[in-house]
């Protein structure tokens, strides 16, 4: 059963010359548990729709369900990680991780506890009364994803959360946060532009074209892939296969998107 649904879904940003049409008639729809990557060029609105499920911003068009309601009717918490890990530079690392259960009033001893739990888990058991400057950048994003895990969030939004990292951090990182959500049952969408990361996390690819964003074709990934960690997939025989259809695709919607430049009535200012 469905989860998560947008349907059809649109948005426009508007300036004083005119607007852009950042999506076009969006539906998806997301199962329970389910770990989906948004894929394709920068301007193609991946960012937004996760800006839009958070309810950071409203669509200008269409429905997003979570659970058969109106997202916006439902209580149930959405997570959000970003490229940057955003920590408090003042504030210890404990402090920083208990944000969320401090401003709703659930700073319980059991929550510090889970809190502790959660930073050994991510291998950071020392690193409590530290400060974010001590620590380095992969560090802070565990941390990071700490501090959104502890407020229990049923759907996971990472939005290129590795990209700022260097390599062999990035690659560990990928299998830890892979290996979080499906302990802890998490419905998850990351944006991305890295084809191996997508197939690496990812239940199903979602490839998406600009200009404006829209859904072009949809990847399901190998059930012998989504049983691996992310870093042992990219030695898998099926994970070339796959990327290479996934490349075929990002470079055929690439040259139709050349091709068809200026169709669109929109404000590229």
């Amino acid at each position: 059963m469905s989860y998560l649904n947008l349907e059809h879904v649109s948005h426009l940003y508007f300036t004083k010359k005119g607007y852009t049409r950042a999506l076009n008639d969006i539906s998806l729809s997301i199962k329970e548990g389910e770990f989906v990557s948004l894929l394709g060029p920068s301007g193609c609105g991946k960012s937004t729709i996760l800006s839009i499920i958070a309810g950071i911003i409203k669509q200008s068009t269409g429905t997003i369900r979570l659970q058969g309601k109106p997202i916006n009717e439902s209580s149930l918490a959405i997570g959000y990680m970003l490229q940057q890990d955003y920590l408090f530079p003042w504030k210890t690392i404990m402090e920083n991780v208990l944000l969320g259960p401090k401003i709703y009033n659930k700073n319980t001893e059991d929550v510090k506890n889970k809190a502790m739990e959660m930073l050994e888990e991510v291998g950071l058991p020392n690193v409590a009364d530290a400060y974010p400057a001590s620590l380095s950048g992969g560090m802070r994003q565990r941390a990071a994803l700490v501090r959104t895990l502890i407020n229990d969030p049923k759907i996971f939004l990472l939005d290129e959360p590795f990209s700022a990292l260097d390599y062999q951090t990035k690659l560990k990182l990928e299998d830890l946060v892979s290996k979080l959500l499906k302990m802890y049952q998490k419905t998850a969408v990351l944006v991305t532009h890295d084809i191996g990361e997508a197939i690496a996390m990812s239940d199903r690819i979602f490839v998406m074209n600009a200009n404006p964003g829209t859904i072009e074709k949809v990847f399901e990934v190998p059930l012998e892939l989504r049983n691996e960690d992310p870093f042992l997939v990219r030695r898998h025989p099926k994970y070339q296969l796959l990327f290479d259809k996934v490349w075929e695709e990002l470079n055929k919607n690439e040259k139709e998107s050349v091709q068809t430049k200026g169709v669109h009535k929109v404000d590229e200012s």
